[in-house]
């Protein structure tokens, strides 16, 4: 009795793994692989990059990415606001002055004078660099100005079209957005002032 038993178990249990096994080789369970196109494919959960290996990806290999923050033109006088934003995650040091380049529609070098701290421009920002330490996510601003004033009708009015930045002389620069033309009229000069931390 007892070995009948175990030998109808035995049955029982062949029968059970043949169908698990031909279940499992149905055309249902293959799908995107020959099977039924039009059925639901499994669900494959993949790892999704955290917000900061995404942030790294997008960050320059300088650690910091500059931007203008918008312009404002006002009885003749241009200001265009710069950030840069230390996107690494290494602290980053600032001390000085943005390196400012200027290009004319053909993306040709325009040769002008940058002047630090804009007093020959305008007052108010003339306020001098100091050591700026920049923790990851942490920002810095700064202000180009020009005045579009022709004082000389004899020489041609210069404009440019687009502008590159650096955070310091020697280091990678970037192009950023002006905001409109950089209209010099004939001054030859452009003005910038030293980066300062931003507190909000």
């Amino acid at each position: 009795m007892i070995s009948s038993h175990l030998a109808a178990r035995r049955r029982a249990g062949a029968v059970v793994a043949a169908a698990l096994l031909l279940a499992a080789c149905t055309p249902g369970d293959h799908r995107g692989q020959g099977g039924d196109p039009t059925g639901p494919l499994p669900t494959v959960s993949s790892p999704t990059p955290s917000a900061s290996v995404e942030s790294l990806a997008a960050c320059p290999a300088s650690g910091v990415r500059i931007r203008s923050t918008g312009g404002d033109a006002a009885m003749g006088l241009r200001a265009l606001g710069l950030e840069l934003v230390n996107c690494g995650e290494r602290p980053y040091q600032l001390n000085g002055y943005p390196v400012l380049h200027v290009f004319d529609e053909e993306r040709q070098p325009i040769m002008l004078r940058v002047v630090n701290g804009a007093k020959e421009i305008t007052a108010g920002f003339d306020q001098p660099p100091g050591n700026v330490t920049l923790a990851a996510g942490e920002r810095a601003t700064a202000v180009v100005l020009w005045r579009n004033l022709v004082t000389d009708s004899t020489v041609v009015a210069t404009s440019g079209e687009f502008l590159t930045v650096a955070p310091s002389a020697g280091q990678p620069d970037e192009e950023v957005d002006p905001d409109g033309p950089i209209d010099l009229g004939n001054t030859g000069r452009i003005g910038v002032s030293a980066w300062q931390k931003a507190t909000t």
